[in-house]
Parts: C-alpha cells; sequence; structure tokens
C-alpha cells in the first residue's frame, strides 16, 4: 500500500492534513492554525486539538466529501477510480468542494499517481 496525503484547506486557510498508511487514516491540524485564536474546526465532529485524529476506515467527515450516486459512477467509469478507495476519490474529487472546506493533493502523492 502507499502512503498518500493531502493538505486540508478551511476557508481558504492551510488547516492540517489527512493521510492514509497500513494503519488507517490519519488527520491531524497544522500547528499554526492552532496558533490562532480564531482558528475554527473544520467540522463539529473534529474539533481543534493538538492530537491527531486516527481512523481504521476513512474519518467520517472525509468521508462525507465523496460524491455518491451518479457522480460517484461517472468517477468510477471515468477516472478508473473504485468506490472502496476512498482515498484515492477524496484526493480526485475533493479540490473544490461545496462547503468551506478544500482537498489539496501533496505533490509526493500526485508524483506516485502519475
Amino acid at each position: 500500500m502507499m502512503n498518500r496525503s493531502a493538505q486540508v484547506f478551511y476557508l481558504d486557510r492551510l488547516a492540517g492534513t489527512i493521510s492514509e498508511d497500513e494503519d488507517g487514516y490519519t488527520f491531524r491540524y497544522d500547528h499554526e492554525y492552532l496558533k490562532d485564536k480564531n482558528a475554527l474546526p473544520i467540522s463539529l465532529s473534529l474539533p481543534c486539538r493538538e492530537e491527531p485524529y486516527r481512523s481504521k476506515t476513512m474519518i467520517p467527515f472525509f468521508d462525507g466529501l465523496i460524491p455518491e450516486g451518479w457522480l460517484l459512477h461517472v468517477v468510477e467509469e471515468n477516472w478508473k477510480i473504485s468506490a472502496r478507495d476512498r482515498m484515492g476519490l477524496l484526493l480526485a474529487c475533493c479540490k473544490d468542494c461545496i462547503g468551506a472546506v478544500s482537498i489539496i493533493p501533496d505533490k509526493e502523492t500526485k508524483d506516485e499517481d502519475a
């Protein structure tokens, strides 16, 4: 399994990173973001904190950003990404989401996928 990661932006500001490795998924708020007393959590389910959030499956907030239904089918057919590849879908489809959060793949991740 390859390690993949992306920067998570909230209102066009770097809020943290999400990554996938053999142990599952990790979301970590950016240290500089947390130093700002006005920093808001990216989700009510992910309050601002120093400790990373870890999960064996895709963290529910991020899973909710991934397309469903006919749009997921279009992505699967055109980009050849399996519906089970949650990180691949997040990296491919969530650069310009509805709402305040954007997912920007790290350069190394993009190079690995090429």
